[in-house]
């Protein structure tokens, strides 16, 4: 049986994953610009691995949808085949 991580209060459940991406990466850049004092940078570091759990959880979900779509077509389908 899979462990299950409650979900990081910190973050909203429906937050989007291009909105979390482009939040990781302004923290990021700002880690790396080495301009925080130690606490906001422990504070930063712990957010961007909120979000990068985040966006990780998302990408997941998508690629079982994904494979669940697949799974329903039939074998020999190519979408340019398809005539709008």
């Amino acid at each position: 049986m899979p462990k299950t991580r409650p979900a990081d209060p910190a973050l909203p459940v429906d937050l989007k994953f291009e909105t979390a991406l482009a939040e990781l990466e302004t923290l990021v850049e700002t880690l790396e610009g080495g301009t925080l004092e130690l606490d906001a940078s422990i504070a930063a570091y712990q957010r961007g691995m909120a979000l990068l759990r985040h966006c990780r959880e998302q990408l997941q979900a998508a690629g079982q949808k994904i494979q669940i779509l697949e799974a329903g077509l039939p074998k020999d389908w190519n979408p340019e085949d398809e005539t709008p």
